[in-house]
């Protein structure tokens, strides 16, 4: 099998399909670039504010950045460092393990956070034109396609609680701490962080085992960090 051969392109829709996502990739990477030029950031360092505005705050490490950007700790710790020479980002012990140095955005960084938040909408007007038969084709095609790579542990799945097999609506509402409940951590979550990307997620309904086990290998690996 050769993705890149252009005589095996047609010869399967598999192929086809995997030279379609790959040159969307390279629009993706092209729409960093230019929004990275007008504003001063490499892609890497896009990425990372993103990653500090919506993530949840036990994940906003360097540790959890080399995990969100696929790259190592001493990249990750790079990127981090060059933030925080443009003012737009502060480390700080994390408040439930002091040992932890967390990142976080400055206002100056939060500023420029949501002005980089929208460099992917010319992707999603793409696929908003489509029509909804195929939008819907399209979303159940990439997921499974999503979930098979993070089986096989070549993509980090950040999603929200609400949707997650840990995740424990209202189950202690007179808790100051939170009213819902992360089995994972088995600890207390308030309502603003249910609506952040976790990098523990795993779809409920959808269990893989497999994916449990990457989800606790991440965990251990975060606390030798």
């Amino acid at each position: 099998m050769s993705s890149f051969d252009p005589r095996r392109r047609s010869d399967t829709p598999a192929a086809a399909i995997t030279q379609a996502l790959y040159r969307i990739s390279q629009a993706i990477g092209h729409l960093m670039r230019l929004r990275g030029e007008a504003r001063q950031l490499s892609p890497a360092q896009i990425q990372a504010l993103l990653f500090l505005r919506f993530a949840r705050p036990g994940a906003r490490t360097v540790g959890g950045l080399a995990e969100r950007l696929a790259t190592t700790y001493a990249t990750a710790s790079g990127v981090a460092d060059a933030l925080e020479r443009k003012a737009l980002v502060t480390r700080q012990p994390l408040p439930e393990d002091r040992r932890t140095v967390a990142l976080a955005l400055t206002e100056a960084g939060q500023q420029e956070a949501a002005a980089v938040e929208d460099v992917l909408d010319e992707i999603e007007a793409a696929i908003a034109s489509l029509p909804d038969a195929d939008q819907e084709a399209l979303l159940r095609g990439t997921q499974a396609v999503v979930r098979r790579l993070q089986e096989a542990g070549y993509v980090q799945v950040y999603e929200m609680c609400w949707g997650c097999h840990f995740f424990r609506p209202n189950a202690h509402p007179a808790d100051p701490r939170g009213p819902h409940h992360c089995a994972y951590v088995d600890a207390p979550l308030p309502e603003p962080n249910t609506f952040l990307e976790c990098p523990d997620f795993v779809p409920r309904g959808a269990i893989e085992p497999r994916v449990v086990r990457l989800a606790e290998s991440r965990k251990q690996q975060r606390r030798r960090r």
